[in-house]
């Protein structure tokens, strides 16, 4: 195996050259990265036969301990048991340095006794607590930006983010989550199906936990192993023998799988010199522009129109082609911006 056909492997198993329903490609990608619900369904966009529907899917905090979007028959497999993100103490039903165990699991009681009444803005669920007695102080602690009891009740499957550009909460499908070793076990059999070929490395870094917890979840799965470009590769075999080609052009969205789901460092897709160009040091990781199976550039939608920056150089063709593709996906006005 090549490098070009690693990347046709990886192309058809993530859905960018295969598509599949929107449902399959949550299943199959382990979830959509959604911290920005924008990104996470233009994510799903590319990849699938059909368009969306956002009310038939969950949002809630999972692999890495971050928001991402998936079909509801996943519940058990996201929130399996067992499952613990190191989260802080203001992120757990236990007394912290803002409020005590007793005052949190009250104002818990009135969090879901709102939702029981339909979805609510996260606003609305912060003044239901305030009118009922919630202090500044402890508001640090319910709410904090970075979870909170909020992240909590999620946590343990009794609420989830609605699916919509505001902040907010429903309460949770009921569900009963899986056994761990079996939950990590399917995680890392989907990962090595629709990533794979991938390292070792790379799947440490998509979960986000060491190699030695992954070694014993790949040892029971019946991988496939080759080397590529001097790199250890593992994948499961789909019983498929031919792949498309990288397409001409590609445009994934930010915080997109195709970036995420491997090494950032090891540049399959994205060559060295352009890292800082897609992962900011802010933590921000930008939508590229992939040319012929490679990221050359990056895009972003600007007022009324779409902005393409290309990293280095470019011929004449290369940018009437991004421009037609553009232009073509969004029907809005291109801006070339050099970076």
């Amino acid at each position: 195996m090549d490098l070009a056909e690693r990347r046709a492997r990886i192309l058809a198993g993530q859905h960018l050259t295969c598509p599949a329903s929107p449902a399959a490609v949550c299943r199959d990608l382990n979830g959509i990265q959604a911290q920005f619900l924008p990104a996470a369904l233009h994510a799903l966009a590319v990849r699938s036969d059909r368009p969306a529907q956002p009310d038939k899917l969950v949002k809630s905090w999972t692999i890495r301990g971050t928001v991402h979007l998936f079909h509801p028959d996943d519940l058990p497999l996201f929130l399996h048991q067992g499952r613990d993100h190191a989260l802080r103490g203001v992120d757990r039903m236990e007394g912290d340095e803002f409020i005590t165990l007793e005052r949190k699991e009250y104002f818990a009681q009135i969090i879901l006794d709102e939702l029981a009444a339909g979805p609510r803005l996260r606003e609305q669920l912060r003044a239901a607590c305030a009118a009922r007695g919630m202090t500044g102080q402890e508001e640090q602690s319910l709410f904090n930006s970075w979870g909170g009891l909020l992240r909590h009740l999620a946590e343990t499957g009794q609420i989830v983010h609605t699916v919509s550009r505001e902040k907010g909460f429903r309460l949770c499908p009921p569900f009963e989550p899986m056994e761990e070793e079996a939950a990590r076990l399917e995680l890392v059999r989907r990962y090595f199906t629709h990533y794979g070929p991938a390292t070792v490395r790379d799947a440490a870094y998509f979960f986000g936990r060491p190699q030695r917890k992954l070694r014993p979840l790949m040892d029971a799965l019946p991988l496939e192993h080759a080397q590529v470009d001097g790199r250890d590769c593992f994948w499961l075999d789909r019983g498929e023998g031919d792949w498309p080609e990288a397409p001409p052009c590609l445009f994934p969205a930010a915080f997109d799988q195709l970036m995420l789901g491997y090494r950032k460092e090891d540049g399959l897709f994205l060559p060295p010199e352009h890292l800082r160009e897609i992962f900011s040091l802010s933590g921000i990781v930008m939508a590229p522009i992939l040319l012929r199976g490679q990221v050359a550039g990056r895009w972003r939608l600007r007022g009324t129109g779409v902005e393409l920056t290309p990293f280095g150089h470019w011929t004449p063709e290369d940018r009437r082609m991004a421009g037609q593709e553009a232009q073509a996906r969004w029907n809005s006005r291109v801006t070339w911006v050099e970076a």
